[in-house]
């Protein structure tokens, strides 16, 4: 799946274009690495987000096209 798409699905971020423009401005990476919003995820990665000064670390736990709204913390562990 897109890093975009997980990203709002997983509701980390809330809209696919807010996701797209921090991924271009580099304050996304997996597993270490500047991701851009086409990169791959996959169960296991570690994407770090930087919202300004904070920055939030979270492991794939599991990766849907689609969940529910309670559903959606469940796919991702924080770290």
């Amino acid at each position: 799946m897109r890093l975009d798409k997980y990203l709002k699905v997983s509701r980390l971020i809330k809209r696919r274009t807010i996701a797209n423009e921090a991924c271009d401005a580099g304050r996304v990476q997996i597993n270490g690495r500047v991701a851009k919003a086409s990169a791959d995820v996959k169960i296991g990665d570690v994407i770090e987000i930087q919202f300004g000064q904070r920055t939030m670390r979270v492991e794939v736990v599991s990766v849907a096209e689609t969940v529910k709204k309670d559903e959606a913390k469940e796919m991702y562990k924080d770290i």
